[in-house]
């Protein structure tokens, strides 16, 4: 069996800390890598796990991280973490009354901008001699065909910008990294600092503790193919339309 190199974008996320924790117990990697902006505090590096600083919105930070990496090795599975629906100053909008230029530039930044930025700088590095997968987070809500709920307009359309990076991605890279793949992926409604303010009516059985979350989402990439590149694909493997 040969062993190879994943790296987790948004390792000090609630999601990103279990794919990183999990990724570190599968005996197909042989060396896992976290990047974020600051150092998850449980994070030890050692033999199999490496931290890197780094900042999805700053392409110098990205570039520099590539390059660690790839002194390591050759990745063979990237999944870019991160994301915002709130922060200080900026909530989901109910309505469009509530659209602020500058709130929307930062959520379109964090879910879209900087996921693109993670694919130009490590995609080109993906294993080209066998399959290699690079998936992002996404949000059923950036589904325009599901959208029969209205609200949350930054969020949804950073999402759906963030889809169609990844679509538009997947077919430049199939030229050059035919057995790639690059998808799309919904973790489920997650108990994270994302989700927690918003969740007050989600039944308890659909909202994912990180791990379980991130269990789901390793078992979903596991089973897709550079057929499946280009797609969009909930926590339970069914695909999402666009």
């Amino acid at each position: 069996m040969t062993r190879q190199i994943a790296v987790v974008v948004g390792a000090s996320g609630g999601v990103g800390r279990a794919l990183l924790a999990a990724l570190c117990r599968d005996p197909r990697y042989s060396h896992v890598v976290g990047l974020s902006r600051q150092r998850p505090a449980d994070l030890i590096d050692n033999a199999g796990q490496t931290w890197i600083q780094a900042n999805i919105l700053e392409a110098e930070s990205l570039l520099a991280a590539a390059q660690q990496v790839t002194a390591l090795g050759t990745p063979a599975l990237v999944i870019v973490a991160t994301g915002a629906l709130h922060g200080p100053g900026f909530r989901p909008e109910k309505s469009l009354r509530a659209l602020n230029a500058d709130s929307l530039s930062e959520v379109f930044a964090i879910n879209a901008i900087g996921p693109a930025l993670v694919a130009q700088h490590f995609l080109p590095g993906m294993r080209r001699d066998r399959a290699s997968l690079f998936a992002a987070l996404s949000a059923r809500v950036g589904s325009i065909a599901d959208n029969a709920s209205g609200g949350w307009y930054g969020y949804r359309a950073s999402k759906a910008a963030l889809n169609m990076i990844i679509r538009t991605a997947a077919i430049e890279h199939a030229r050059t990294h035919p057995l790639g793949t690059c998808v799309a992926i919904h973790p489920g409604t997650v108990a994270t600092p994302l989700s927690q303010p918003f969740v007050g009516h989600t039944a308890p059985s659909r909202v994912f503790t990180p791990q379980v979350s991130a269990g789901h989402i390793l078992r979903v990439l596991d089973g897709l193919g550079p057929e499946a590149s280009g797609g969009f694909y909930a926590w339970d493997g069914t695909a999402i339309p666009w």
